[in-house]
């Protein structure tokens, strides 16, 4: 079974570790001691939190990535607009009277939301000491 540390978790679900915690002591997101006595989280039951009905992280948007625009290219018709969100650089092509209606500039908040027909999904290598089944 996959187990995260609070940290781990927080990264995965996009908020921080006092986040986590005040879920865990709230007993909303279960939680357990390892071997060397850190509070661990079972994959399985992040996963579940996730998906319950009333979860802060839902919407009917899925793939939302909330990051800083790091750059604005416009031309007379289309624009592309960088956004830097944690570890992921996202790229938007979109009309520049769209860009211009959002204030999109550099170093602005903007929220990424994608939709794709075509996700593709790649497993991560387990990180050292950790299982996976």
């Amino acid at each position: 079974m996959t187990v995260f540390r609070i940290g781990e978790a927080a990264e995965l679900l996009g908020v921080s570790a006092d986040t986590v915690r005040r879920w865990v002591d709230a007993g909303r997101l279960p939680a357990r001691r390892d071997e060397h006595g850190h509070r661990v989280l079972d994959g399985v039951d992040v996963a579940a939190f996730v998906r319950a009905p009333g979860h802060p992280a839902l919407s009917s948007a899925r793939n939302r990535l909330r990051g800083i625009v790091t750059a604005v290219v416009k031309d007379t018709v289309m624009a592309q607009v960088d956004i830097q969100a944690g570890p992921f650089r996202v790229v938007s092509l979109m009309s520049r009277e769209a860009v211009d209606d959002l204030d999109l500039r550099v170093g602005s908040v903007a929220v990424a939301v994608i939709k794709s027909t075509t996700v593709v999904v790649e497993r991560a290598p387990a990180p050292k000491g950790r299982t996976t089944p």
